[in-house]
């Protein structure tokens, strides 16, 4: 069965960086392309990022361009996403997705970043 468990979340300050962690099983990881998709309190989901299965290439939403990483090990079936330069409005459960399709088929349960001074 697929499963994914997001971990890395935590407080932390304004300016300040973050590494989340997805670790993945149930099939076979490297064939997936993988998301990273958020929520903010009282907020509607947000995509964040994607890094492709087949040549790694990655994409990102503007709110989050330029400070944030999207990576992979397939020797450790884990996605990563490296959160630098926080803002307050990063604050969010993080969720990490398997693509399928036009979307997403499975959903880790999120961890929880909060930026705040």
């Amino acid at each position: 069965q697929v499963h994914l468990v997001e971990s890395g979340g935590g407080l932390v300050q304004p300016g300040g960086s973050l590494r989340l962690s997805c670790a993945a099983s149930g099939f076979s990881f490297s064939a997936y392309s993988m998301h990273w998709v958020r929520q903010a309190p009282g907020k509607g989901l947000e995509w964040v990022s994607v890094i492709r299965s087949g040549d790694g290439a990655t994409y990102y939403a503007d709110s989050v361009k330029g400070r944030f990483t999207i990576s992979r090990d397939n020797a450790k079936n884990t996605v990563y996403l490296q959160m630098n330069s926080l803002k307050p409005e990063d604050t969010a459960v993080y969720y990490c997705a398997r693509h399928y399709g036009t979307g997403m088929d499975y959903w880790g349960n999120g961890t929880l970043v909060t930026v705040s001074s």
